[in-house]
């Protein structure tokens, strides 16, 4: 898959929760992680069975504010907003860190601001943080990740996927 993410949440409230998304973000190759307005501790977020913080960056910012991030990384909010661009017509990019509110309230206005793009996931109504950032991080590898086209019908894929094929060289000048 090009380019890379990271996964993060605002002001957590449970750190199994966080647990979870950290080992859900390290499953779906996730390039870091982290928290803002948060305490989360390794050692209480017990869904983390693969201890993710000890294997991919985590870093952790005292508000919005003091957030940083790569240069050239888009912050993406996904928050269930009426303004919200729909999750299935979204257009993810190369380079994104995925920011996800707490569980029992919404994203800050200053880090709303601070977002190139909010997104919401088509349900009635908030699912778990950490289900949530699974079914962005799976939509991401759908729609950036080289798989062969769904079939017409049902089952997997009748054509293979063709072998990729390396170009020359590009040289910048």
């Amino acid at each position: 898959m090009k380019g890379y993410f990271g996964i993060g949440v605002e002001g957590l409230s449970k750190p199994l929760n966080a647990g979870n998304l950290f080992r859900s973000a390290q499953a779906f190759g996730a390039s870091f992680l982290f928290t803002v307005g948060a305490s989360y501790a390794e050692r209480a977020g017990g869904g983390d069975t693969s201890h993710a913080p000890g294997r991919v960056p985590l870093y952790a910012f005292p508000d919005a504010d003091s957030m940083v991030l790569p240069r050239g990384c888009a912050l993406v909010g996904v928050e269930l907003l009426d303004e919200a661009v729909v999750l299935p017509s979204f257009r993810h990019p190369l380079r994104a860190a995925y920011i996800l509110g707490p569980e029992r309230d919404s994203l800050s206005e200053p880090l709303l601001a601070r977002c190139a793009h909010v997104v919401r996931i088509p349900t009635a109504f908030c699912v778990n943080v950490a289900m949530a950032g699974a079914i962005v991080m799976y939509d991401r590898l759908l729609t950036l990740g080289r798989f062969p086209p769904r079939p017409l019908r049902p089952g997997g894929p009748t054509v293979p996927l063709p072998p990729h094929v390396h170009g020359k060289p590009k040289r910048r000048t």
